[in-house]
């Protein structure tokens, strides 16, 4: 059971209320003692969604696609007048466009079938947007063009003749892209050409087409199903094709719809669509409810809407759409199956009167489909099969079932999945929360729903505000978007990797958010060959999949295995071997004598600098952290000398720690970023501190707990005169004092370093930890191993200016992804070079309800990595990611320790400040 069914029966019916029943409420705000704590319902007072528009905007476009693609391989590039009169049919179709993050997604398809409805499926919504656009500010011309488009049946005379009539003195562009496009319509019915058939010359093919021109209806549909059964290429020498091309006027408008509209087809590609639209009922059909296609439906749903958390009442698990467009269409569906019938595109359900047999598992199925919990290994909308059946087998009327019609049948084409990870268990929203009665409040969702105008985008509130009395949350920043139609949304000067227009699959381009609120300074990177294997083991391995070599993580990225260097200790290793086995890199001895890389990573010895590559003059004995990078004066004289530390992650370029800055002139006093100077005072920004003459000591707001150095060692292994310096540099802290140990790096290895250390309580009783790689101390938050491509990063840093990719930038961006501001993102580079992020509550003494957010916040990163979604990898330099391992941490049932009530604005004030909180119980 799929989420776009229920949509378009939503439209298909009158609605009826369900007489007696409370109408059901998806936004999880009240009456949770209706489910036991589960699914909230609520009565909205006979208030229902508006209804204009809704039968105009759900009607199939099964008729839109034509014989778009056929033209290139008609007429060759040598047809020089044709092309150079296609291209000036139709203006504005040469003009640049920006993004198409849905479209990337239509190469994901497994069935040729697919791609193409994918990639065609809104091909008629765009030739409207663009025809319609020349009516500029006349409404009434604009909403005559928009009434072409807006079914799927040919264009009524009356329809065209008002076009003409209104619009005639105001754009003779606009009739002419309408006139092109009502012109290209197919006026035939596709058995008319029936005789054409006996011209096949074998019998297979004859038999194949008729039974194609008797089913299919569009012109695309027919020409591909002739292709594929009768295995020829439509030339005009065979005379089946010649036959069907010579036909009357219908195919050849449908041709000349081809040359003329060619080019808006690929502007269309090239702007991408609105993928949240529900009445694509052949792509529905075809795509949204094949198992096969789990990926592309991922994707889809991915650039759709990514996974968020509801606002309340379930603020630990993932949901998409949690919106009052969901309740809505929630309590639609349960008004529509009240009828008797579940109507879906390609079957009907009968069922028994749902207001009496099971009413609260209809209501958990209408808003299970339209708020979508998200799930790790996959993030569609179907309910697991086992629901499906139990459902079914009680509430379907088997009096009305058709011939053959079993709820397992049915149940094996909508449901066929029964793993909880991949399919939604109804009943974890009919039973009441494991956590209890936990505050709401302690943990908060401000951006959604999203307070944001719609070209900005909603940020987590996490560098505080001048002012409280007025600060919020939430932050909005301008945007851009990823197409002219798409919802999708970066922020301003963002770095956004998107596929070529042109290039085949694996090519892609940099470009830059602008302030025009466009993508713009694009530039084109290497290609890659997604079609070229890995062969591992005897093995084949596609581009981008993710598997294991003994404990190694690894990848497959255009032909080439990239794996993690992990040491591993194999099962029937020898007791010597045992014994020797320290699991860091080379197996080097576990002692810390630390020496500073070329790269800005602090490694626990020279032996473990060496063995990942690094020259005995690349790097120099001490830590990192600790030395003056301006002592050698290398700035001119009318600039100053920074420290700048940071980690490199790329290293085509060299990765300076420190930066050369003039006075600054005008600051710009709207941007916010609170900077902490040595004398304890706090600057609006670091500009302004520096106009000021100040010396910064950390980001943001000055915190008691640093005014006195007090040294804590990073789990990076860097020492840090002060906690809040760990914190700007966005790392976690192991244990009070200076660095002088190396922890475990993998499992099976001694922690004999680390015996010494005094490792402080865990910040919740009941608390599953984690203890990061190198590290010495278990800490209560989840934690992501990342593998990642350095080819990539090198790229990335060659195409911004040689500009370093650092650690602290991919923090400060996957922070972005983080919607709970009780949760913050820590993270470093590993002595491995496998990026460690931490997903940490911010409260020095979390609940359990906070650390279980931030754990969901963690598998939702984990699982946008490992899909490759475009929420997350679109992102330079995320889009260096290939794969990420999870571990989580969790309260124990026995010893989880009872929630208490915190001050109001607690919470959202300790999770805007930049503060010594998330770990000063730990030093």
């Amino acid at each position: 059971m799929k989420t776009g069914l229920y949509k378009d029966v939503g439209t298909a019916l009158t609605n009826l209320p369900l007489l007696g029943q409370p109408e059901v409420s998806c936004d999880w705000t009240s009456a949770r003692s209706r489910l036991g704590g589960g699914i909230a319902f609520r009565s909205l007072s006979g208030v229902w969604p508006g209804r204009s528009g809704w039968l105009a905007t759900i009607k199939s476009e099964s008729r839109l696609k034509h014989l778009l693609q056929r033209l290139p391989s008609y007429c060759p590039e040598l047809m020089n007048e044709l092309w150079t009169c296609i291209n000036s049919s139709l203006p504005g179709v040469s003009r640049k466009s920006d993004g198409w993050v849905g479209l990337g997604c239509c190469e994901l398809a497994i069935s040729a079938e697919c791609r193409r409805e994918c990639r065609q499926v809104r091909y008629r919504e765009c030739m409207g947007s663009t025809c319609c656009s020349y009516a500029g500010r006349h409404t009434t011309c604009r909403e005559y063009c928009q009434a072409i488009f807006r079914t799927d049946s040919t264009p009524t005379v009356s329809q065209i003749n008002a076009v003409n009539e209104y619009c005639q003195s105001h754009s003779a562009q606009l009739l002419s892209c309408v006139s092109n496009f009502t012109k290209s319509y197919p006026i035939r019915s596709p058995i008319d050409s029936l005789y054409c058939c006996d011209r096949a010359e074998a019998t297979h093919c004859q038999v194949a087409c008729r039974r194609i021109l008797r089913t299919m209806s569009t012109e695309h549909e027919i020409m591909e199903g002739l292709i594929d059964e009768c295995g020829s290429q439509p030339l005009p020498q065979e005379p089946m094709w010649q036959c069907f091309l010579g036909s009357g006027t219908a195919h050849r408008r449908a041709e000349g719809a081809h040359s003329h509209c060619a080019q808006i087809r690929d502007m269309c590609q090239e702007i991408s669509t609105n993928w949240g639209s529900q009445t694509w009922q052949d792509f529905d059909q075809l795509c949204e409810y094949n198992p096969v296609e789990t990926e592309l439906i991922n994707c889809l749903a991915d650039v759709r809407e990514p996974c968020h958390s509801p606002s309340v009442l379930r603020p630990t698990e993932l949901f998409r759409s949690c919106n009052v467009q969901s309740d809505q269409g929630a309590m639609n569906d349960i008004k529509l199956w009240s009828n008797g019938t579940i109507k879906m595109p390609f079957m009907n359900i009968p069922v028994l009167d749902i207001r009496k047999c099971l009413p609260d598992m209809w209501k958990a199925v209408a808003c299970s489909l339209q708020i979508k919990p998200c799930h790790s290994k996959s993030r569609g909308s179907v309910i697991c099969k086992s629901d499906c059946l139990d459902i079914l087998t009680q509430c379907g009327d088997r009096k009305r079932f058709h011939e053959g019609q079993t709820p397992e049948r049915i149940c094996e084409l909508l449901s066929p999945i029964d793993d909880p990870e991949r399919c939604i268990p109804l009943h974890r929203y009919l039973i009441p929360s494991s956590l209890g009665n936990s505050i709401v409040e302690e943990v908060i969702h401000p951006c959604n729903p999203n307070p944001c105008p719609s070209n900005h985008l909603c940020q987590v509130n996490r560098r505080g505000c001048l002012d409280e009395l007025t600060c919020q949350p939430f932050l909005c920043v301008p945007g851009c978007k990823l197409g002219e139609a798409s919802e999708f949304l970066v922020q301003q000067d963002a770095r956004i990797q998107v596929p070529t227009r042109t290039g085949p699959t694996g090519c892609h381009e940099v470009c830059s958010c602008g302030p025009s609120g466009r993508l713009e300074n694009c530039a084109e990177m290497p290609c890659w060959d997604t079609d070229e294997p890995c062969i591992v083991a005897g093995q084949r391995k596609s581009h981008g999949s993710s598997f294991k070599i003994d404990c190694h993580t690894c990848s497959c990225f255009a032909g080439d295995t990239i794996c993690s260097t992990r040491e591993c200790l194999d099962f029937d290793s020898s007791e010597e071997d045992r014994r020797h086995f320290t699991g860091l890199p080379c197996s080097c001895p576990d002692r810390f004598v630390p020496v500073c890389a070329s790269n800005g990573r602090t490694y626990p010895s020279a032996c473990v600098a060496r063995c990942m590559g690094f020259k005995d003059h690349q790097f120099v004995f001490g830590l990192c952290r600790l030395s003056n990078p301006c002592t050698g004066k290398p700035c001119q004289r009318n600039q100053r000398c920074i420290p700048k530390y940071r980690v490199c992650l790329s290293d085509s370029s060299d990765c300076l720690q420190y930066e050369c800055v003039g006075r600054p002139g005008a600051c710009d006093k709207s941007s916010l970023e609170p900077a902490c100077d040595t004398d304890g005072l706090v600057h609006p920004s670091p500009c302004q501190l520096q106009q000021a003459g100040k010396t910064l000591a950390y980001m943001g707001h000055c915190q008691d707990a640093c005014r006195k150095p007090q040294q804590v060692c990073g789990h990076n292994g860097e020492t840090y005169i002060t906690v809040c310096d760990a914190f700007t540099d966005r790392v976690a802290v192991d244990y009070e004092g200076p660095c002088h140990a190396v922890g475990a790096m993998s499992d099976g290895a001694p922690d004999s370093a680390c015996s010494v250390i005094p490792c402080p309580p865990l910040s919740t009783p009941g608390c599953q930890p984690v203890t990061p790689p190198g590290a010495c101390c278990p800490i209560c938050a989840s934690m992501l191993q990342i593998l990642w491509n350095k080819e990539q990063m090198n790229t990335f840093s060659k195409l911004n200016k040689n500009q370093p990719v650092t650690v602290h930038d991919v923090l400060q961006i996957m922070r972005l992804h983080v919607s709970v501001p009780q949760c913050d993102v820590f993270g470093y580079l590993s002595i491995d070079h496998e990026l460690v992020v931490l997903i940490a509550p911010v409260d020095h003494q979390p609940t359990p309800l906070q650390i279980e957010a931030c754990s969901t916040e963690a598998e939702k990163i984990d699982s946008l990595i490992n899909y490759a979604s475009p929420t997350l990898v679109s992102h330079v330099p995320l889009s260096a990611f290939l794969a990420s391992e999870i571990k989580t941490s969790h309260i124990r049932s026995s010893g989880a320790a009872p929630p208490s009530p915190l001050p109001p604005g607690l919470c959202f004030l300790l999770g805007l400040l930049i503060a010594a909180a998330p770990v000063l119980h730990q030093v």
